[in-house]
């Protein structure tokens, strides 16, 4: 959004990234997203990445897009990355500081000993993550089908709970068990499609939601609605917090093929825009994006 702008635009967006906007397939963006998110926040709507990536993914595969076709001058882009722990603005100038939560982080020598478990058992078929500053995570190699690594993914799921224990470190399965109130759970492994994280279980996409509320009010923004945009169950958070903190939103499910949850608040699909079922992941995200930037045209 331009610095100059009303402070109370129709809408802000909270975007997730890998599904929304970034192929999962791919993991890259198109320029018809990268075009239509320029427009947005010239036009005056917020942008805000909500993401479990690292700052570095979001720099190389949407910041340096947006730059190279040609960010105007003015507009501000806020990015909250590894669920809440690390955030960055960036500007037709580049991107400012890097802040890192420390006591989110998940401890170093637990890091090290994952980046040798993936090195000796499982490089054939996911990469260690060395751009993230307070997760721990592996992801699926590009190269390789999905079905493969999700089998190995479950292998690697289970070492790395063995491997939090012998840490000594309390952690939980995200999918498979919710803690009871005394549970001393500090970490969770939390799988998606393409990937593994390990986290404190302070971080969520909530977080990311209270940090973007933060972000623009630093800058004197008050958007009269949200919208949030997901793949998975757990991006429903943002709307979550936003609902119960009393901001008017609503949620956009880019994959509801895993069962859309009761909810206070309304929840859009493709389907609402007239698409068919296979409409899903970016492209469902890419049209959520034109419509948004229609309906400001018209």
């Amino acid at each position: 959004m331009r610095d100059s702008e009303a402070s109370t635009p129709p809408l802000a967006l909270l975007l997730d990234v890998d599904g929304p906007i970034a192929s999962p397939v791919t993991r890259t963006v198109t320029p018809g997203i990268i075009a239509d998110l320029l427009a947005l926040a010239a036009a005056g709507i917020p942008v805000i990445f909500n993401t479990g990536r690292s700052d570095a993914f979001i720099r190389e595969l949407v910041m340096d897009p947006m730059l190279a076709a040609g960010m105007p001058a003015g507009l501000t882009v806020h990015a909250i990355c590894e669920k809440g722990a690390v955030w960055f603005s960036y500007t037709a100038a580049g991107p400012g500081t890097v802040h890192v939560d420390d006591s989110l982080a998940v401890p170093a020598a637990f890091g090290d000993d994952v980046r040798r478990l993936v090195a000796e058992d499982y490089a054939a078929h996911m990469f260690f993550d060395e751009t993230k500053r307070a997760m721990v995570s592996v992801e699926q190699h590009v190269d390789v089908a999905n079905a493969d690594y999700r089998a190995e993914q479950a292998l690697f799921d289970a070492d790395a709970m063995d491997l939090m224990q012998r840490h000594g470190l309390g952690v939980v399965r995200l999918d498979r068990h919710v803690p009871d109130s005394d549970d001393a759970i500090d970490y969770r492994v939390d799988p998606t499609i393409i990937s593994t994280d390990i986290e404190s279980v302070r971080l969520g996409k909530d977080l990311g939601a209270s940090r973007a509320v933060e972000l623009l009010a630093a800058q004197g923004i008050t958007p009269q609605a949200w919208r949030t945009v997901g793949d998975s169950r757990t991006d429903y958070a943002m709307a979550d917090w936003l609902f119960h903190n009393d901001h008017p939103v609503k949620h956009v499910d880019v994959r509801p093929a895993d069962g859309i949850p009761v909810k206070p608040y309304e929840v859009l699909t493709a389907a609402d825009l007239g698409l068919g079922a296979d409409v899903i992941h970016d492209d469902a995200g890419a049209a959520f994006l034109r419509h948004w930037r229609a309906a400001l045209a018209g």
